[in-house]
């Protein structure tokens, strides 16, 4: 997990500059994150992680924090049991 978080804030670091962003922060609600990043934000994640986010997934909850994310990359690699 911590290992996700880690790269989702490299990622993020291009377009938070000089912001130190909380893994619970709602990047939304402070302006750091604006629909064109937010897409570029899925594009890196379907890349990075071999995942795929379906349309259902594209809700802005699954998108608000860092902890979100995570979340929401567990449940798509999750190997059904």
């Amino acid at each position: 997990m911590e290992h996700y978080k880690a790269q989702i804030k490299t990622f993020l670091a291009q377009f938070v500059r000089n912001a130190e962003l909380q893994d619970d922060e709602d990047m939304f609600a402070r302006g750091f994150v604006n629909s064109l990043v937010a897409m570029q934000l899925v594009l890196f994640l379907e890349s990075e992680f071999n995942i795929t986010i379906d349309d259902e997934d594209l809700d802005f909850d699954n998108f608000r924090s860092i902890n979100a994310i995570t979340q929401l990359i567990e449940r798509k690699i999750a190997v059904p049991a």
